[in-house]
């Protein structure tokens, strides 16, 4: 009987190595999850030749591993494959088909490169024996440890179709908000953009023949032309070594920023910034609320519930002090009271938390409180776009006021030395 050596997880998460004997890998799929254990890779061993029992075993990867590899190889799936297999995937299934089959279908039907790709490994995967968690969980770029584990609870109870839908609907108010950041982040940076065109144009190109032309007109200059001709000429001269230093800069804090040391010392700042800090504390609670009541609503116990909404808020130091509140609940503390301690919670979250613990509706409450800091953020990102565009507006308008106060004075000036002169 041929043997097949496996790497596996138990279900403490302990890596597991050895081999056994089966009739086909499919078999040895089958004994590993009798047994409890989640396969992570599974190779035949080829047979030592003969009078050499004692000798090395050499793995030998099957047919459908080359074919894995292959594709992966050519084509690599990434986080935004996720939403858009699963709305594929639910398509499907509300259509009667199982999960198996809709996978199958969509691995063939599929013309996008990289979605085919996660649903050509994912079908190999379930064809195999493996459930579709499982499977999903050996693509951990694509699907996160969230994820997997609410598909798993849905198989598991035989919900899997409105366990699909809850991570739809989760995963595209997640896009709609970054959606939402990121237009309102693009109207300032076009200004930004649009105002430093304008004023390099003024230092490189308008100011060198306006002091051309009132030299040779003769003159003393006012100040104010004299310190905007004094700009230009730093600019012409040094502007270079200044951008230079400026992005050598910019990439070491950045090195920085993204140490451990560097992260949590410019998360805390951020929190003390105006309109910054508190975007970011509504960032944070609607993170909270939307993954946790996700996760509850379909069967995650409170424990994996809560660790896992931890990886999912961003400010490190709001991070760390939901830890120490989820430590503090597991240890029989009330949600409400542990979070109360951290100091990252409104008192009207909190009230909320406390009304749906103390009613049993937890998940109702949480919902409630996403919903109401989907329209916070809404309304945070557009007060915080008004802000940076006047601020650049008003920037800019000052400039070339400046600008333009600078040349009267000097035209104004030249004539009156004229005049005198006549």
């Amino acid at each position: 009987m041929p043997r097949f050596a496996y790497t596996a997880r138990d279900r403490a998460g302990k890596s597991v190595s050895a081999d056994l004997e089966a009739p086909s890998r499919k078999d040895a799929l089958r004994l590993l999850t009798a047994r409890g254990l989640q396969a992570s890779a599974v190779s035949e061993l080829a047979s030592a030749p003969a009078g050499k029992k004692g000798g090395a075993k050499v793995a030998k990867p099957s047919a459908a591993e080359a074919r894995i590899a292959r594709r992966a190889a050519a084509v690599v799936p990434g986080k935004a494959e996720c939403l858009a297999f699963l709305e594929s995937l639910y398509d499907l299934m509300t259509s009667g088909l199982s999960a198996g089959e809709a996978v199958r279908l969509l691995s063939v039907r599929i013309k996008e490169p990289r979605l085919r790709s996660l649903c050509a490994g994912l079908w190999e995967r379930i064809s195999e024996g493996a459930p579709l968690s499982r499977a999903m969980a050996e693509f951990p770029q694509v699907f996160d440890l969230s994820i997997t584990n609410l598909v798993q609870a849905g198989e598991a109870t035989g919900s899997l179709n409105e366990t699909v839908q809850r991570l739809i609907t989760h995963l595209t108010e997640q896009r709609e908000l970054r959606r939402q950041l990121l237009t309102a982040l693009a109207y300032p940076a076009f200004m930004v953009v649009v105002a430093g065109g304008v004023i390099l144009f003024f230092l490189f190109f308008l100011l060198p023949r306006l002091q051309s032309l009132l030299t040779s007109l003769g003159g003393k200059m006012p100040t104010s032309t004299k310190l905007l001709i004094g700009l230009s000429e730093f600019a012409i001269h040094y502007g270079v070594f200044v951008i230079i230093a400026a992005v050598l800069g910019a990439i070491s804090f950045w090195r920085w920023r993204v140490s451990a040391v560097g992260r949590t010392t410019t998360d805390a700042w951020m929190l003390n910034l105006p309109l910054i800090g508190p975007f970011i504390m509504s960032q944070t609670v609607l993170a909270f609320a939307q993954t946790l009541s996700v996760l509850l609503e379909n069967g995650i116990t409170a424990a994996e519930a809560l660790r896992m909404t931890e990886k999912q808020i961003g400010n490190l130091v709001h991070r760390a002090a939901f830890n120490t509140a989820t430590a503090r609940v597991l240890e029989g503390e009330a949600l409400s009271v542990a979070l109360t301690r951290t100091g990252c919670f409104p008192d009207l979250v909190l009230d909320r938390l406390a009304v749906g613990e103390n009613t049993g509706n937890i998940v109702p409450s949480l919902k409630q409180v996403a919903t109401a800091y989907q329209k916070l953020i809404s309304n945070q990102l557009s007060m915080f776009t008004k802000v940076i565009a006047s601020g650049v507006l008003m920037a800019v308008f000052t400039f070339v006021g400046f600008i333009a106060f600078a040349i009267v004075s000097a035209v104004f000036q030249v004539s009156a030395s004229f005049k005198m002169g006549g």
